[in-house]
């Protein structure tokens, strides 16, 4: 699944080449999860400048200036990839077609791709723009584990089961800790390993795939690692699941409960 270091990534690149193209075609091959029927979808955005891409938690918006916005989100096996003339991208849900002949495919062989026209914008913070105190009066009278609460959405924008294992393994707290258990000043570690291991992410990728508008590897991240069994530390690699979900942590990471 696409997360935030990658988002912000795709969101530069697509706006190098995009942003000032006015959108010529629209193709959509799957519209079960459109936000819209497709022809009013079409009808809606075809034609129109495109002034930005956004991206807030895990969305990217393509915003047609005051007229529309088009929200996307990639869910877990997504992709978009550019072409030009005929677009031979296995598994595509819609093609989008811009002035210049610059072509994007989306892709999601589950066809769980979310394309919504104009969606309501969620006040919940960004885990990259957290206010400092936000976490600390938010935990306080939850009783889940903070892996749940941290990757639910709720609290946080943004953050999927890949990163919730590495912040919470860069601040040293077990994934099974109780939210509301968490001590004060643990939590302060925590908004702080928040935004270092997500720019940490991020710088790395830019680095490696500087033009990418897909999502690559993820060798780089030290415990949410499915193919090794210690982390660069030398420390032993447990896995198990938290409300259905992998979880990649450490002996060593400290329980608050």
């Amino acid at each position: 699944m696409p997360e935030i270091p990658d988002l912000n990534i795709f969101c530069d690149n697509l706006g190098k080449r995009l942003v000032g193209k006015k959108l010529t075609s629209i193709r959509i091959l799957v519209d079960r999860r459109l936000k819209l029927p497709g022809t009013a979808f079409i009808e809606a955005l075809e034609g129109r400048e495109l002034t930005a891409i956004n991206r807030i938690g895990k969305q990217l918006y393509f915003v047609f200036g005051k007229a529309h916005t088009l929200s996307v989100q990639l869910m877990l096996y997504g992709s978009m990839h550019w072409y030009e003339g005929k677009n031979e991208n296995k598994f595509t849900l819609a093609e989008f077609v811009f002035s210049d002949e610059i072509g994007l495919a989306i892709t999601d062989w589950q066809k769980a791709v979310i394309l919504t026209l104009d969606p309501e914008i969620s006040e919940v913070p960004d885990a990259m723009h957290l206010p400092g105190d936000h976490l600390t009066k938010a935990l306080k009278e939850i009783n889940k584990p903070i892996k749940t609460v941290l990757q639910e959405g709720k609290l946080v924008q943004g953050i999927g089961n890949a990163y919730v294992d590495e912040i919470l393994y860069e601040a040293n707290i077990s994934p099974f800790s109780i939210a509301g258990k968490i001590p004060e000043k643990n939590i302060h570690i925590l908004t702080k390993a928040i935004g270092k291991v997500l720019t940490d992410a991020e710088t790395h990728i830019r680095k490696n795939f500087p033009e990418t508008i897909t999502e690559k590897e993820r060798d780089f991240l030290k415990v949410h690692l499915p193919r090794h069994k210690v982390t660069p530390k030398g420390e032993d690699i447990l896995v198990t699941e938290i409300a259905k979900r992998k979880t990649y942590y450490t002996a060593g990471q400290e329980l608050f409960e």
